[in-house]
């Protein structure tokens, strides 16, 4: 006997379950992760996984800044960045840091990282031929073949002549040998660095210990070298090709003075390298050889005081050639920046009201190169949804379309180049901003920076930032570019802000065509999901699992399959697909790119300055 009212019922039961199912798709569909929470605060570095952090302020493996160390210099900046490089550990007599030098899959790993932060190449503290750091400089040089445009080349510690010297040798003799040894091993290596077609080598404190005929020495060799020696007194060597800085821990003022005076006296010899200097500090106290000498590294300021004292001598009219970051991997030193640069920095994150995410900095900001909000619907798997600029506090969650649910949210923390990254802790948030209410009055756009120089084939991106003037402005603005050449093109992330009664914030990224090549066609990634979903069909809602994930992804099989049937659902959103086209060679010109922001309420623009070199 049929129960009164069941089929009314029966359908009120399809309603609910229905949906439950779009509000489930809805927000999978927003929600596409790209990265993890374990991802984004694991160690990301060439440092071994079990290094600590250790009392003579070297951080512990954690995760730290990619972001390119030429950003820390000058405007159009052109500077070769190398990393003064150490070979010996794994030893017995030095310091374990969890991996060996020896270990071509660690020399592999660390060069990649190198390059990750803009590293152009490395400088080998080297200690004669034969021996295990030779054996670690031959895998380098492998290495660096590996990949165009990364170079290497040797320093000769003074101590390769005391401990590696031929038998019987005097100092001068040991110095012919070990660069004979040299050229004969390493110059002829494609990646083996070169100035003016000369390859380079330095050295460490051989005319402090030894006494020494350059011009001998020089003589002895088939390949003259570009000899650079060291400090001031280097620009004036018998032989000198240019002179390298150096970290002074005696200095009462993290050596600064002295910087200044090197970088003043490499000026006065333009024909010669001034290879300048950057480091985070210095501390030799768990050195088995040290002798108490101690900079500090003020949580990173002594680090950016290094490339303000550049910036505030160089510039892209009268650039600094090379610069040295003393040092890679000196962990015994303490000035090693592999495993990153503690910039004592907190982060705090909270949300206020029914769409203001929020956060709080505790320590300097100026270690931070821009913050990042991720989204998540389990905590775990991470959107990235708005970069914000160092100095952002807020983000209008309601400026985004998020679907009504509830979520997790994250703040990090990107600090300056090489320096560490920090998460703030998870945010619940439940997305319902509602109805918006009527404009009380309008908005303004501006840009930072206002104009950037770039090479052809490469992006440079703006901070677009809306700002209400006169009252709350909360109509949705929607971002475009207008006066671009053929040869560019533009996008941002997000397209379209809110700033209600704060602020919001875009990234327009300006893009030069890259000559020569066909660019595949981009795919909308929500086909992808989808694609991934028919494949289960109804068999799938059996075997998708149980529990509360399980029903979830039950529904949203079945609203796949009766989207398909009823041929009513699309699964692909409105995102443009990209096809690349062949493009003629660009030439350098400057451009004058207008954003417009458009909304119900108010037309407005800023405008932004393009140099394509």
């Amino acid at each position: 006997m049929r129960r009164s009212g069941s089929n009314s019922d029966g359908l009120a039961v399809a309603v609910v379950i229905l949906a439950a199912s779009a509000a489930c798709w809805a927000g999978s569909n927003y929600v596409v992760p790209t990265t993890t929470l374990a991802a984004q605060t694991a160690n990301n570095t060439s440092a071994a996984n079990t290094f600590a952090s250790q009392t003579n302020g070297n951080l512990g493996a954690g995760n730290v800044s990619k972001v390119d160390i030429h950003s820390l210099l000058y405007s159009g900046t052109d500077t070769k960045i190398y990393a003064h490089y150490l070979l010996w550990f794994g030893e017995s007599s030095h310091m374990n840091v969890g991996y060996s030098s020896t270990n071509p899959a660690e020399i592999t790993s660390q060069i990649n990282d190198m390059i990750s932060r803009g590293i152009t190449g490395v400088i080998i503290d080297w200690y004669g031929p034969n021996n295990a750091i030779d054996q670690a400089t031959q895998l380098v040089m492998a290495a660096a073949e590996t990949h165009p445009g990364f170079t290497f080349a040797i320093m000769i510690d003074a101590g390769a002549i005391e401990w590696d010297s031929c038998t019987g040798c005097t100092p001068q003799e040991a110095l012919i040998s070990q660069l004979q040894y040299i050229e004969q091993t390493y110059f002829t290596s494609p990646a083996y660095m070169t100035l003016q077609g000369q390859p380079v080598v330095t050295n460490f404190n051989i005319d402090i210990v030894y006494t020494v005929d350059w011009s001998a020495v020089n003589s002895a060799l088939s390949t003259q070298p570009a000899f650079l020696f060291q400090n001031n007194s280097g620009f004036t060597h018998t032989l000198s090709d240019g002179s390298y800085a150096w970290v002074m821990p005696t200095t009462t003022d993290y050596g600064m003075s002295y910087l200044s005076s090197f970088y003043d006296d490499g000026m006065t010899f333009a024909n010669e390298q001034t290879v300048g200097a950057s480091y985070k500090g210095f501390n030799d106290t768990l050195a088995s050889w040290g002798s108490n000498r101690i900079m500090g590294q003020q949580c990173g300021q002594t680090w950016l005081q290094t490339f303000s004292e550049i910036n505030g001598l160089y510039s892209e009219g009268k650039p600094l050639p090379d610069l040295q970051l003393v040092t890679w991997n000196d962990y015994e030193e303490g000035t090693e920046i592999e495993s990153g640069i503690d910039n004592c920095l907190a982060l705090a994150a909270a949300v206020a009201g029914n769409g203001a995410l929020q956060w709080s900095v505790s320590g300097n900001e100026n270690t931070v190169d821009h913050y990042t909000v991720y989204i998540s619907t389990d905590g775990q798997n991470l959107m990235p949804l708005s970069d914000a600029v160092a100095g952002t506090r807020a983000l209008n969650l309601c400026s985004f379309s998020i679907p009504s649910g509830s979520y997790k949210l994250f703040v990090q923390a990107i600090g300056r180049p090489s320096l560490a990254n920090q998460m703030s802790g998870a945010v619940s948030y439940t997305a319902a901003c509602g109805a918006i209410g009527p404009e009380t009055g309008t908005a303004t756009l501006a840009a930072s920076p206002t104009s950037v120089t770039m090479p052809a084939g490469q992006s440079a991106s703006f901070t677009i930032t809306a700002a209400p003037q006169g009252g709350a402005f909360n109509n949705a603005i929607t971002l475009s570019c207008a006066g671009l050449p053929s040869t560019l093109s533009c996008s941002f992330s997000p397209v379209t802000i809110t700033p209600g009664s704060g602020t919001a914030s875009s990234v327009v990224t300006i893009s030069a065509a890259v000559t020569g090549m066909n660019l595949p066609q981009r795919r909308p990634a929500t086909v992808l999901y989808a694609s991934l979903l028919l494949p289960f069909g109804l068999a799938g809602l059996v075997f998708m699992g149980s529990g509360r994930s399980g029903r979830c992804v039950q529904r949203i099989a079945l609203c796949g399959i009766l989207a398909i049937g009823l041929g009513t659902v699309s699964c692909g959103g409105n995102m443009p697909s990209s096809q690349g086209t062949s493009n003629p060679p660009i030439a350098a010109a400057s451009y004058s790119i207008t954003i417009n922001g458009t909304s119900s309420a108010a037309q407005i623009s800023t405008t932004v300055s393009v140099t394509v070199q």
